[in-house]
């Protein structure tokens, strides 16, 4: 099925909570990231009847508002990720500092913007040993880790998150959480699924900075405007941790999470 279904070891993490060795194929759509608009990439082409596995109740309603069926609601996996790995549950006991994302782009859509603003925004904001973590596509560019590196700043990348079925860092998900673990703060320069992801486990999350422009950004998903005016709350420095839980476990679909035998049935992963 779909390639997007694979992203940062998604279907990994699935087949592991639901007693596999490794993901057979699953049968529908999987929702990769926080989202928006209706769960998915601008333009996905849906095979008809097929389903749309999404976090949320309010992704649901926004793609039933589009015309769009189908819609099975299970949370998002990384809920799941923390129920294969208990062991990580808990902080590191050396937990310390700011674990910051810079807003990233992908193969077919690159990042207009300064990093040294963002270098600028971060120590204005941040008091603590900073790691930044860069997505591939900017981690492999030397003239944007010198701009983090120079500042001080570790840099780092949790890897390849894959593209039509190859290079898929299986294990991308787990780093995340590793490194999410040894810190106590989460911050980016755009509101994300890094941020959601560093909020639902206790990290004290923030927003702020220049967000940066996504290159030919589609308008239907309305930018950064939109996404200020729906939840001006999760927009500031240090968003207050009991606001932020309760918009992660909304938007995570945290009353939503399925287990190992639906999942099995809903990918058709019985024999």
């Amino acid at each position: 099925m779909h390639h997007a279904n694979h992203f940062y070891g998604h279907a990994n993490v699935l087949a592991a909570y639901a007693g596999l060795r490794k993901p057979p194929r699953i049968w529908g759509y999987l929702q990769h990231g926080w989202n928006i608009l209706d769960g998915f990439a601008h333009g996905t082409n849906f095979a008809p009847g097929m389903p749309k596995y999404v976090w949320s109740e309010a992704v649901r309603r926004r793609g039933q508002s589009m015309g769009l069926r189908n819609y099975s609601v299970i949370g998002s996996v990384w809920l799941y990720l923390l129920e294969v790995h208990p062991e990580l549950a808990a902080p590191a006991k050396n937990a310390k500092g700011t674990l910051f994302y810079p807003f990233h782009g992908w193969e077919g859509q690159h990042v207009l913007g300064d990093h040294g603003r963002i270098v600028a925004s971060i120590n204005e904001h941040e008091t603590g040993p900073v790691t930044v973590c860069l997505y591939w596509n900017e981690y492999q560019q030397p003239a944007i880790r010198k701009v983090y590196a120079d500042a001080g700043f570790r840099v780092i990348t949790h890897g390849y998150r894959g593209l039509h079925w190859r290079k898929t860092d299986a294990k991308f998900l787990v780093k995340q959480l590793r490194e999410l673990r040894g810190h106590t703060r989460v911050a980016s320069n755009r509101l994300s699924s890094a941020v959601l992801y560093g909020a639902s486990i206790g990290l004290q999350p923030g927003v702020y900075g220049d967000p940066m422009v996504l290159e030919n950004e589609h308008p239907s998903f309305g930018g950064q405007a939109r996404i200020k005016r729906l939840w001006p709350e999760m927009d500031q420095p240090f968003v207050p941790l009991s606001t932020a839980r309760e918009f992660t476990n909304t938007e995570l679909g945290v009353d939503h999470v399925v287990c190992p035998a639906e999942i099995r049935e809903l990918f058709r992963w019985n024999d």
